[in-house]
Order: C-alpha cells, then structure tokens, then sequence
C-alpha cells in the first residue's frame, strides 16, 4: 500500500479477473484522496479518485502468497473504469457495446456472468445516470445471449 486508504481496481483489476484480454503492467486503483501516480523499484502505481460513498462499495479481500489486499469485484472494476474514463461519456446506453467491446475489448461471456445484484448495489452507491447506463446495457447483453 503506497497511498491509501486504496484498494486495486480499474485496468488491473479487469485483467486479473480475465475480462479484458491485456496484461497490465501499471498497478491501477481507487482512493477517496486525490490522484497520483508513483515510480517505484517495484513498479508503477496510478491512484483516480473516488468520492466515499462511490468507494465504499464492491471491493474484496485478496490474497496473493502471504499479502493480503483490497481488489474491486469484476463488477465493481468495470464500473471504476466507465466512472473515471473521461474520454467516454455514455450519455445513451447504445453508446456502450462499442464502448465496451470495441474500446476496452472486453470479453462477452465474461459480462453475461457479473453479478446482477452485486452491479444493482454499486449502481446505487454511485447514484449516477452514467453508471445506470451501463447496468441496463449489460442486462440487455445477458438477456440477448440467453434469447
């Protein structure tokens, strides 16, 4: 932990959970403190900024050997990445196959398995049209795929 409070989200996190196909060499995550990003011996770190109640919700223990550390839930690392990438406005929910597919490339499958409720609860805590959005195109791609 370079900066925190903090857990691991957005880019690295959506690898780790194989949703997207690029290994990410940059530690990326969230913190209630401004942004920074820090050059260490050990590698890179980039820290975006989320509000608390934005934070609070989706993140899980995890253990890599004897380190135990804060990851976002692949659902919660999906929605960090659409709420901080300032260069999509998802301002219709058509706007975001291309988005996701074409832009993050991530992997179909992958988004008709998240976690319906886990995405209803962290829509909530974001209380955000943009994050709405993404839940109701990601429900529709579910219902397409089991059509």
């Amino acid at each position: 932990m370079i900066y925190g409070p903090s857990y691991v989200s957005l880019d690295y996190a959506l690898s780790h959970h194989g949703l997207i196909p690029e290994r990410v060499e940059t530690v990326t995550s969230v913190t209630t403190r401004r942004s920074r990003d820090f050059e260490t011996p050990f590698g890179n770190f980039t820290y975006r900024m989320l509000d608390g109640p934005r934070y609070a919700v989706g993140a899980v223990l995890e253990t890599a050997g004897t380190t135990t550390f804060l990851m976002a839930s692949p659902e919660k690392a999906l929605a960090d990445k659409v709420w901080t990438d300032k260069r999509f406005s998802g301002s219709r929910v058509s706007d975001y196959d291309a988005y996701l597919l074409d832009d993050l490339r991530l992997d179909p499958d992958s988004l008709t398995r998240l976690d319906r409720s886990r995405l209803r609860a962290i829509a909530l805590a974001y209380d955000s049209p943009k994050i709405n959005r993404l839940v109701r195109c990601l429900n529709r791609l579910k219902e397409a795929a089991h059509a």
